[in-house]
């Protein structure tokens, strides 16, 4: 079986206290227990803001430098993500599918190598 990333994207002013209602947390932890029963979920995360990130290049001469924020300037970011374990794409779609009404917000899904 392949993992895969599903990962949730949110608006860089994303604000988890006006955008999460109880509902919203209520369908989040019945996808969790679903994950959790059918034996796909390996990990679950949910992230800080990207305002929060710290960013490392590695500069000429092999001295890294870190700087303040995510290392992609974008208009959104992700905010959370589940590793699950999968038969195919397919099934990892479905519950990227799910993933996505559960959270309202837009979803990745990627295999990993």
């Amino acid at each position: 079986m392949t993992q895969y990333l599903v990962a949730i994207h949110h608006p860089d002013d994303y604000d988890p206290s006006v955008a999460e209602d109880e509902a919203m947390s209520r369908d989040i932890d019945v996808l969790n227990d679903e994950m959790k029963a059918a034996g796909v979920r390996i990990f679950v995360g949910g992230l800080k803001p990207a305002s929060s990130a710290k960013s490392l290049r590695v500069e000429p001469g092999g001295t890294v430098l870190v700087t303040d924020g995510p290392y992609v300037e974008s208009k959104e970011h992700i905010g959370g993500f589940w590793v699950l374990e999968a038969a195919d794409l397919d099934e990892a779609l479905e519950w990227g599918r799910k993933a996505a009404i559960a959270c309202r917000a837009p979803v990745e899904v990627r295999p990993f190598h």
